[in-house]
């Protein structure tokens, strides 16, 4: 266990709780120095269980945020915010709720209808599966999720008249889903007026092996697993996917979703909510990841969503860090939602070369943005008034030293075979220090897709030429739906130049208009978000 003074606290007068003299300076050095590590732990789960805020226990016993966390995941089995218990229930459903219908969903608090609470650190927002369920699935249908925690899905298709199967490996998140479930809907809710309520089958299970459930029995899929590494949920759980380095993560996910392929019915959907990391101020993609070993194991994309966060701080030591080691704070996870192919479907031929877009660069040497309105996460809300200029202005002020080169796609009758050749000579110092290349978003066939693709490696070859060492090469791109199958760009773009060692992935922006208006009459969501793939050049 990781020593209490590894946290920094400042010096304050108390009592010890143990032997009661006065102790000035760190309590928790002092109940660990005279009375043990066991008695720290204590006192430390003692002022937890009394609702002191957990800052509040950091600066009085000098113990770590993550200390905090281990001293409770031992303690009960389970990574749990809060030790009381919720209080009673005050309303069974949502607030003037209403299904989604673009692919930026955005919930600004979290849910506490029904038996609902943040008590199960990490787990989503019942929003969440409450928008799925009522998508994909019609009353009496099965829902399933293999990594339940505290109780959410299950808990929102008990309310919503579906059946449900509720696992878990941790025997601790059983019994707080079991607790969570424990309550009988009024007369007056949705499933009192004329649905029939199912209780959900809850057991303890590992998601990479589900033998027990029939092949194609399956209607819906909801499920948000622990991220490799993230947040630890349990200790010392054989095949607890939160205490896996990233490798096995993937590799044990791979399976989970070979068997998600064998329980869905054919034309099943299956929704995953995975989100991004960081290793050494670089984005680790496990988002695209994710979607790329589903996709791998049979699956087609029938949306991805964006699942917009509103706990990360902009502001003071985030905001002054994230400007000094230019990195974006992770604001967006990814909601795919997949889908059981019903017939096998033939792959779309590749585009000729000389159907090629077209590449039309300019320069533009604008100067750096002041640092009050440079965006700091991952989630960037364009203004209606020149957006591609708030844009421009962000990508500068972070990685344009001397100017941004624009390389504007648009589909013509002529391929440009080099369009950034000679254009370094523009630059100083060596070479270019940005490059953007905005895409061409009439990409309205299959193959002027594979032509797009076929053009951005060809852009990437030439960067390697003409960007400096350490420079920036970056990629707008949006989602393309075709016939009503998915195109995730975002993803292919980043695959294709997955295996290239002169670039790596710095950052995963998402771009958003500040108020999208969705379109109506159509069954799927509207696509509203766009991405940014910032690539660093190696030196």
């Amino acid at each position: 266990m990781k020593s209490p003074t590894s946290a920094t606290s400042p010096a304050t007068s108390s009592s010890c709780p143990v032997c009661g003299k006065p102790v000035s300076g760190n309590l928790g050095e002092h109940l660990a120095a005279e009375h043990g590590r066991e008695a720290l732990r204590n006192a430390v789960l003692a002022a937890k269980e009394s609702g002191m805020p957990d800052a509040s226990i950091g600066a009085k016993f000098g113990v770590s945020f993550g200390l905090l966390q281990r001293m409770i995941t031992e303690a009960f089995g389970a990574n749990i915010s809060a030790l009381r218990r919720p209080k009673r229930i005050k309303r069974w459903e949502p607030k003037d709720f209403q299904l989604q219908r673009t692919t930026v969903w955005s919930f600004r608090r979290r849910g506490d209808w029904a038996t609902h609470n943040g008590r199960y650190r990490g787990n989503w927002s019942p929003y969440i599966p409450r928008n799925v369920i009522l998508r994909y699935t019609a009353p009496g249908d099965l829902v399933l999720d293999y990594f339940v925690g505290g109780g959410t899905t299950a808990v929102e298709a008990k309310l919503l008249g579906r059946r449900c199967i509720a696992r878990d490996i941790n025997p601790a998140a059983i019994s707080i889903t079991e607790e969570s479930l424990n309550f009988e809907p009024p007369a007056r809710t949705l499933c009192g007026q004329g649905l029939e309520m199912f209780e959900p089958e809850v057991s303890v299970a590992d998601a990479t092996r589900l033998s027990d459930i029939l092949s194609d029995s399956v209607d819906l899929i909801c499920a948000h697993p622990p991220y490799a590494g993230i947040i630890k949920y349990s200790c010392g759980i054989e095949g607890d996917l939160s205490g896996l380095p990233l490798e096995q993560f993937k590799s044990r996910m791979a399976k989970v979703a070979v068997e998600s392929l064998r329980v869905l019915k054919p034309g099943g959907k299956c929704a995953i909510l995975v989100g991004d990391g960081r290793r050494q101020k670089h984005v680790v993609p496990i988002g695209f990841e994710m979607i790329r070993t589903f996709l791998g194991a049979g699956f087609v994309l029938k949306e991805l969503v964006i699942k917009r966060q509103h706990n990360c701080r902009t502001s003071g030591f985030w905001r002054s860090r994230s400007m000094k080691y230019n990195f974006l704070l992770l604001a967006h996870e990814y909601l795919p939602i997949f889908e059981k192919p019903k017939a096998s479907k033939t792959q779309p031929a590749r585009r000729s070369s000389e159907e090629l877009p077209q590449c039309r660069p300019f320069f533009s040497p604008l100067e750096r943005t002041r640092a009050e309105i440079m965006e700091t996460t991952t989630v960037w809300l364009l203004p209606r008034a020149n957006p591609q200029g708030h844009i421009i202005a962000n990508l500068m002020g972070r990685f344009g030293d001397d100017g941004c080169l624009l390389v504007d796609l648009r589909f013509g009758g002529n391929r440009q075979a080099s369009p950034l050749v000679g254009k370094a000579s523009r630059s100083g110092n060596g070479g270019l220090s940005l490059v953007y290349v905005r895409s061409p978003f009439r990409l309205d066939s299959a193959e002027k897709v594979e032509g797009y693709r076929h053009a951005v490696r060809d852009i990437f070859d030439q960067a390697a030429n003409v960007l400096r060492p350490g420079g920036y090469l970056v990629f707008e791109t949006k989602d393309v739906r075709l016939r009503d199958a998915l195109w995730p760009m975002g993803l292919l773009l980043w695959q294709d130049a997955s295996s290239r060692t002169d670039f790596a992935i710095k950052e995963i922006a998402v771009l958003v208009a500040d108020s999208p208006t969705p379109a109506t009459g159509s069954g799927n969501l509207q696509i509203v978000h766009r991405y940014l793939l910032v690539y660093s050049r190696s030196a």
